[in-house]
């Protein structure tokens, strides 16, 4: 018998945080589910761990230099649940999450393809509850951090059950027949904006995203950059130039292909001078340690400006790029 939901989780080889989120999970989930994880570069001691310890989790080893949306895709292709459940591994859950979603799925109508729960940093502050549609303006801003998604307004942070635009890739649930007619993630995305790329598609398919403000969920979100940050913020930006300046004509895969130039361009020369002055910033450190911080944000400063005008995949920069991070 088919599951309700198909619980989709990715882990980069963190059982520390993998292990209190299936707790959460198990603790609070009462409806059919089954869990698909893929565990993304895995130590052998660790894969082995696992599979004695949640026997009942069915895994997807994935060894190949991946970014989230392959990864999960992965998982997603192998559900077998009328819906899916996304849901990062640095998460918790304290109320049934899942169950509550799944109820709401039975007060809206079929055109509501995902909800959302509010989602809480460690300390109790919102990071999403809700999300307004994504601009390239409004990416610009929330660049120089001058967007405030905390913040109420037409589509976030409101009361009870309300329509919504996009997602947060931490948290959502979403019909699978829709997921799967939608494309799943886009993998010309490696390292967003896969998710909210993937709310925009909805809409332009007609159909509807909803949050559920009662309903919450706590994501354990890190907030300092590692040397990673040197390879991932580059595929990153590459990513959203893509997407902020093709959006017009959304699909899946999105690809360049209705990459407006003009708007490319300018978004482009705009990022390109903010990293050249945070780069500035740090050129004084660019000898030290490079572990250091100082040295990781100017190699990643150097790196974003070098990753703008180029005709390269997001998922070329960021194999190109892993190769120099430091171990």
């Amino acid at each position: 018998m088919h599951a309700d939901v198909s619980i989709i989780i990715v882990s980069m080889n963190r059982p520390d945080l993998l292990y209190p989120c299936l707790e959460s999970i198990r603790k609070h989930t009462a409806c059919k589910y089954e869990i698909l994880l893929t565990a993304y570069r895995f130590s052998e001691e660790n894969l082995t761990a696992f599979k004695h310890d949640w026997p009942e989790v069915r895994l997807i080893a994935n060894d190949s230099l991946s970014g989230f949306a392959e990864n999960n895709n992965l998982a997603l292709k192998e559900a077998t649940g009328r819906f899916c459940f996304v849901v990062n591994d640095d998460t918790l859950m304290d109320m049934p999450v899942i169950d509550r979603l799944l109820e709401d799925f039975g007060k809206l109508p079929e055109k509501v393809a995902a909800i959302s729960p509010k989602i809480v940093l460690k300390d109790g502050r919102i990071q999403t509850c809700g999300r307004a549609p994504w601009t390239p303006c409004r990416y610009l801003r929330h660049y120089l951090h001058l967007v405030d998604e905390a913040k109420p307004g037409k589509w976030s942070c409101k009361d009870g059950l309300f329509r919504t635009w996009t997602l947060n890739g931490a948290c959502f649930m979403i019909r699978t027949d829709v997921f799967r007619e939608a494309g799943w993630f886009d993998e010309t995305y490696t390292f967003t904006p896969e998710d909210i790329a993937l709310g925009h598609l909805l809409n332009a398919m007609g159909k509807e995203v909803w949050t559920d403000a009662d309903v919450c969920i706590t994501h354990l979100a890190g907030a300092t950059a590692g040397p990673m940050e040197t390879a991932i913020k580059p595929t990153r930006v590459r990513g959203s130039l893509i997407f902020y300046s093709s959006r017009r004509h959304l699909k899946n895969p999105q690809g360049t292909d209705a990459v407006n130039p003009l708007t490319y361009a300018l978004m482009g020369a705009f990022i390109w001078c903010v990293e050249a002055l945070r780069s500035l910033r740090w050129l004084p450190a660019r000898r030290t340690d490079p572990k250091s911080h100082a040295a990781i944000m100017y190699r990643t400063a150097r790196n974003v400006m070098g990753s703008i005008f180029t005709h390269d995949s997001t998922k070329k920069i960021f194999t190109q790029l892993y190769k120099e991070v430091p171990r």
